[in-house]
């Protein structure tokens, strides 16, 4: 592939556990620019029942990156969304407009406890489904109760959620375990996009073209087209995958 979309990253300053300041931020998107990542989704965490910024302060802060790295000569375009952990009062936030869609679309990033049920991520994603959003499950690979039976992935994507998982998950670097569960789902195409999730220059950081190789040479250029650039093109036009 020549470019990527990255639909997953804590770049945005200050906000979260991610980067910490513009300057990191900068730094971050001159990685990933030079990983050949064309367009990224800037999805902080928001957290109901939690003090989270304002929505507007989100914005804010993105204008102001926006401009910082428009102003530095870094080709990459910049879109806004959350990742949301889900909970009781996630549908109420997104109603509002104090948790974020997708770059305005009715696509949401959402995330759980590594140890969360499952019968509690297909109700929440029931609850949102049933809303009108289209559910993204952030680095799936994380939850056990999904990862200890596929099929329940499978049922999931079958209910009409779609299914992300980190690139450095694929490439081996969170370990061996993480790995062989991306690689059965990768080889059911039950996977709809690998992201970054990036938090840092340093050690999480912003970077894509080797697991898209990986998933290249393993499970074919088609399907490494859709899962790092042609489904999140999809998804930045509103429309279904």
């Amino acid at each position: 592939m020549d470019s990527y979309i990255d639909i997953h990253s804590h770049i945005l300053p200050g906000l979260d556990d991610g980067s910490e300041n513009f300057e990191m931020s900068l730094r971050m998107l001159r990685q990933a620019a030079e990983d050949h990542i064309e367009e990224i989704i800037l999805t902080p965490h928001y957290k109901p029942m939690r003090r989270n910024l304002p929505p507007e302060k989100v914005r804010q802060a993105f204008r102001e990156l926006e401009a910082r790295a428009e102003e530095a000569g870094i080709p990459i375009r910049l879109h806004l969304g959350s990742e949301i952990y889900y909970s009781s009062e996630a549908l109420a936030a997104l109603r509002d407009g104090n948790a974020l869609t997708i770059a305005g679309t009715s696509y949401v990033l959402v995330e759980f406890s590594p140890r969360e049920d499952h019968a509690y991520i297909r109700d929440a994603a029931y609850s949102l489904l049933s809303e009108g959003y289209l559910p993204i499950l952030a680095h799936v690979e994380r939850y056990g109760s999904l990862m200890s039976k596929k099929t329940r992935v499978e049922a999931l994507y079958d209910m009409g959620c779609y299914i992300q998982v980190n690139a450095a998950s694929i490439t081996g670097a969170n370990g061996r375990e993480s790995r062989q569960d991306v690689k059965q789902l990768l080889k059911k195409e039950l996977v709809h996009f690998a992201a970054t999730d990036s938090h840092d220059d340093r050690n999480r950081m912003p970077v894509l073209s080797g697991a898209a190789a990986y998933v290249a040479k393993k499970y074919g250029e088609g399907y490494c087209g859709r899962l790092f650039g042609g489904n999140a093109d999809v998804l930045l036009g509103g429309g279904y995958l």
